[in-house]
């Protein structure tokens, strides 16, 4: 993250999101001159825009800027990659892990792009069901790989504080192309995601 934080929070959009915030604060019954309040809509405009950034990054980009020339051909998993995102329904938050993996034909990318994606597409308002397809989608029309598989396992704080108030429920969302389809290989990777090697 810059230092500059003008070159992250826009500040005609902070100041516009500030005043949307101090009414909802006074609309639900609070005191904006309180003193714990003050300062509350002015970091609610900046958290909201950070949890949104992604709507400005380009995740193919991302890839394009690491791929080289790599004949490696088996699989390249990164798994456990830690992601936060925003329910589009409440606004409240999801929260848990990503499993990626592709297997290469001729093209690698730097690894640290993998979770770069991931954030791309999770700091938007989402659902888990499209996030996973969108992961997926950008690797494999970037890479252009034999297979890519996406697995991702999240909390959601909409069914945990609100509705139904299931504190311990997972949902778990899976996404497959090319080799991945086949039932050998999926097992494979599925097995390496569950599997404790480090």
């Amino acid at each position: 993250m810059s230092e500059n934080k003008n070159e992250i929070y826009q500040p005609e959009t902070t100041a516009s999101l500030k005043k949307d915030f101090e009414s909802i604060l006074s609309l639900v019954g609070e005191d904006t001159n309180r003193e714990g309040l003050i300062k509350t809509p002015e970091r609610a405009a900046k958290a909201m825009q950070f949890l949104t950034q992604g709507y400005d990054q380009d995740a193919e980009a991302v890839l394009r800027s690491a791929m080289f020339r790599e004949e490696y051909s088996e699989m390249v998993l990164v798994k456990d990659i830690e992601l936060y995102s925003l329910c589009e329904h409440h606004m409240l938050p999801f929260f848990g892990k990503a499993h990626v993996a592709y297997i290469p034909n001729g093209q690698i990318v730097g690894l640290s792009k993998i979770p770069r994606v991931i954030d791309i597409f999770a700091r938007r308002l989402q659902v888990q069901e499209r996030l996973t397809d969108q992961i997926l989608k950008a690797i494999h029309e970037t890479l252009n790989p034999l297979g890519v598989a996406v697995v991702i396992e999240a909390r959601h704080m909409c069914m945990m504080m609100r509705g139904v108030q299931k504190q311990n429920s997972v949902t778990t969302t899976s996404a497959f192309t090319g080799e991945f389809l086949k039932a050998e290989t999926r097992t494979e990777f599925l097995s390496l995601i569950a599997s404790n090697l480090h």
